[in-house]
């Protein structure tokens, strides 16, 4: 027991010691989302992923419209199909809303893979400029404030950087 207090008396001794002589940390922060939708590339990102976007749904379209006529047509002549033809036709129906399905699922996921491939040169240049602009102004680290992630920041201990860092991007 005697043990366990000189242990918990030195440790408290030690840190109250190393409280006192460290140095204070300067940090940084801003909007990330903010300065990325500055950037002058942001723009030409974003029109880029619109047109894109575009062209899958105007594809998606196509291929709803080509299933609602070909079931239309099965819905038609489906008292008059003798019954290998009506199985047919409903393995076609089948194996083409399967096809649209993947599709739409492929899709989604290509145009995610597009926007991270397209953004990533911004997101590394803007990483490039957060180091110099850290390192200029002497900040331990910046913290992005989006989400809501610091609700609260000491305006005595940190510093916004969102100006300096677009005024680095230009």
């Amino acid at each position: 027991m005697k043990r366990i207090f000189f242990l918990l008396i030195a440790v408290f001794s030690l840190s109250a010691s190393a409280q006192n002589s460290a140095p204070v940390l300067k940090f940084g922060f801003l909007s990330y989302d903010a300065v990325l939708q500055s950037m002058p590339d942001y723009a030409v990102v974003e029109t880029n992923m619109a047109k894109l976007r575009e062209q899958y749904a105007d594809e998606q379209k196509r291929v709803e419209g080509e299933f609602n006529k070909k079931y239309e047509e099965f819905l038609d002549g489906q008292r008059d199909f003798p019954q290998t033809i009506l199985q047919k036709r409903q393995s076609e129906l089948q194996e083409l809303l399967e096809k649209n399905i993947a599709f739409k699922k492929e899709s989604l996921r290509l145009l995610e893979q597009a926007q991270e491939e397209a953004m990533a040169p911004l997101k590394a240049r803007l990483a490039t400029v957060l180091a110099k602009v850290g390192t200029e102004r002497g900040l331990a680290f910046i913290l992005n404030t989006d989400q809501n992630a610091t609700p609260w920041i000491s305006p005595t201990m940190g510093e916004d950087v969102t100006e300096a860092v677009k005024a680095a991007l230009r």
